[in-house]
């Protein structure tokens, strides 16, 4: 038998906000969506409340303030960093990990340590807790989606201390007959309404439908997801993830955007952040592609376009990249509407070392080198010193259109202004 583990961290946003808030530990908290739109994060306190998942802030700002709710826009930098390093803790226990999410990673251990799972579990606790200050929940079992069910009694039933284990159970049937098919890793909404209107309710009864039938109406994919339930193995851990064919970046402007400039603006600054996870996969790309669009809940006009360029020849220099951009909004913009959202998209990724070169860039061989030369002096200077340390003119300084974080905490970890001061 085989035993998975699926490591999960509890509330994580919120518990990155009270690492630093130890004040706010009993407290009901929430973390908002972008644009502090809806809530996408709460603490037990929270939950027990009343506040749902995806409540918009604005018809529950009288309720938290009446409950003394405690509020933070999202701080993808600061549970960015502490994500890697919940997953750099994890990859001192064992070298069979895959990141799953950003709070969410799985592991997998020899069979002859089947006994010993409860001291397993309760060390990665400790050992996270105590490196991280992050509170997780372990599950075990002897597939990827029995182990994802066992964190959800973890995190669920506090009797189990943070700890479940699936392996080896005689009782199998009867904690499946508990978890609605709704909740099975993999199940869509799609097809969680077609399986309730079939009578099938619950993962045990899920795991027991024919296998042709699963087959038929749910794919390969449905059809494994019900034997992964029944102890077979299908899904493998992912310890090398494959890189992205297509890397995009974008958000929501915090005001309506009308002028040009200020797209110019925006489109520059995700062009950079682009080009920045371009180089951390070792790519190229060879294609820009730029979007925009209104926002299409309102009565004003509506407007949305894309264009696309081709790259003669494959790159991740910045300068290019945005001077691309730039190419591509200008084309597609037009006056008179307020604009919501820009986004850029690199296309046909390739890797850096690894590819079929093109004859042009024989020709500007020495002018390349350079140009590497001056993409690692930037990388290494914004991972050393906080990102934005360098940036392009283009991207602009105050940049009004950014997404509102009213409630946005400190980078604390990353950024070296934004350091937790002790008094």
């Amino acid at each position: 038998m085989r035993i998975f583990a699926l490591v999960d961290c509890n509330n994580f946003y919120v518990s990155c906000e009270r690492l630093f808030r130890p004040e706010i530990r009993h407290r009901p908290v929430v973390v908002l969506s972008n644009n502090d739109g809806c809530v996408i994060s709460r603490s037990q306190e929270a939950k027990n409340i009343g506040v749902p998942m995806g409540a918009p802030a604005y018809k529950y700002k009288s309720f938290f303030l009446h409950n003394n709710v405690e509020v933070f826009s999202s701080n993808y930098a600061l549970y960015g960093d502490l994500s890697q390093r919940v997953t750099s803790t994890l990859a001192s226990l064992t070298p069979n990990l895959e990141v799953y999410s950003i709070d969410e990673s799985f592991l997998e251990f020899p069979p002859c340590m089947l006994r010993e799972l409860p001291s397993i579990g309760k060390e990665i606790r400790s050992r996270i807790l105590k490196w991280t200050g992050i509170p997780v929940s372990i599950g075990f079992g002897p597939t990827k989606t029995l182990a994802k069910v066992a964190s959800n009694f973890a995190k669920k039933y506090p009797q189990t201390n943070g700890t479940f284990s699936l392996c080896a159970r005689k009782d199998m049937d009867r904690l499946l007959d508990k978890v609605p098919v709704t909740d099975i890793w993999g199940i869509g909404r799609r097809h969680g309404k077609r399986l309730i209107a079939r009578g099938v309710s619950t993962a045990c009864a899920f795991k027991d439908l024919p296998n042709l039938w699963l087959k038929k109406n749910m794919s390969v994919t449905g059809l494994h997801t019900a034997l992964e339930l029944r102890g077979t193995p299908c899904f493998e851990l992912d310890n090398s993830p494959q890189p992205k064919k297509t890397i995009s970046s974008s958000r929501s402007f915090g005001r309506p955007v009308s002028s040009l400039f200020d797209l110019e603006e925006s489109v520059a600054a995700y062009v950079a952040r682009a080009g920045e996870k371009l180089r951390e996969q070792q790519s190229l790309t060879s294609g820009v592609k730029v979007y925009l669009t209104t926002n299409r809940f309102n009565d004003l006009p509506q407007y949305s376009n894309s264009a696309t360029r081709m790259l003669p020849i494959a790159t991740d220099y910045t300068p290019e990249l945005i001077s691309t951009g730039l190419q591509c909004i200008r084309s597609i913009y037009k006056e008179g509407f307020k604009y919501k959202k820009t986004g850029v998209v690199l296309l046909d990724l390739c890797d850096k070392y690894n590819r079929q070169c093109n004859l042009l860039e024989m020709e500007h061989k020495a002018e390349s080198a350079q140009k590497e030369k001056l993409m690692d002096l930037l990388d290494s200077a914004n991972a050393r010193f906080g990102r934005h340390t360098l940036s392009f003119a283009s991207e602009g300084l105050e940049q009004p259109w950014q997404m509102n974080r009213k409630h946005k905490s400190p980078a604390y970890t990353t950024c070296w202004d934004e350091l937790p001061i002790i008094e």
